[in-house]
């Protein structure tokens, strides 16, 4: 199924799903895991544990939330997959309060998202596009396994944008 075929669109997360290419799942999962094998690790780690403004995360935190969420939504995609209505919601800002991902290295990091990305690829390899049609209620209201597989991809280029407009700039300081 490609993302046009998303129905319902969830209000809240169309700005992330809309950032992936009309194009079947699995293609946008490849896309997106090439994406992230070929992040430029040696121009992040310019940064150091730097933000670009007080209160905001820093290259790894954004690393480690990438990692952090999929895990919660690929729980979410196979809870309504597999027939349930309603997930818990997490909080994103405690997670990364206590992930301790300055601690670590960006190729740890990198690693680790990697290892996730395949892992839901795989998860998604076994829904059927009825399991795909379902949906359920998590944060943020009502959304389709499908759209969840399309948050993959646009979550990350989405905090890729924000790496690029926000700690780029950085550079030139």
């Amino acid at each position: 199924m490609i993302r046009s075929q998303i129905n319902p669109m969830p209000e809240y997360f169309d700005r992330y799903i809309n950032m992936t290419d009309d194009v079947d799942l699995a293609t946008a999962f490849k896309i997106s895991l090439h994406e992230l094998e070929n992040a430029p690790i040696e121009k992040w780690k310019a940064f150091g544990n730097k933000t670009y403004a007080p209160g905001k995360w820093t290259v790894k935190d954004i690393l480690q939330h990438l990692t952090d969420t999929e895990r919660v939504f690929s729980y979410r995609a196979l809870s309504f997959a597999r027939g349930e209505k309603t997930v818990t919601s997490f909080d994103e800002e405690n997670y990364g309060r206590q992930a301790n991902a300055n601690n670590r290295t960006l190729e740890d990091l990198l690693e680790e998202a990697v290892i996730v990305r395949k892992s839901t690829m795989k998860l998604y390899e076994t829904f059927t596009t009825e399991m795909l049609k379902k949906v359920g209620i998590g944060f943020k209201g009502e959304y389709s396994v499908l759209a969840i597989g399309f948050i993959f991809p646009g979550h990350q280029r989405w905090h890729f944008k924000v790496i690029e407009d926000k700690y780029y700039p950085l550079l030139n300081e």
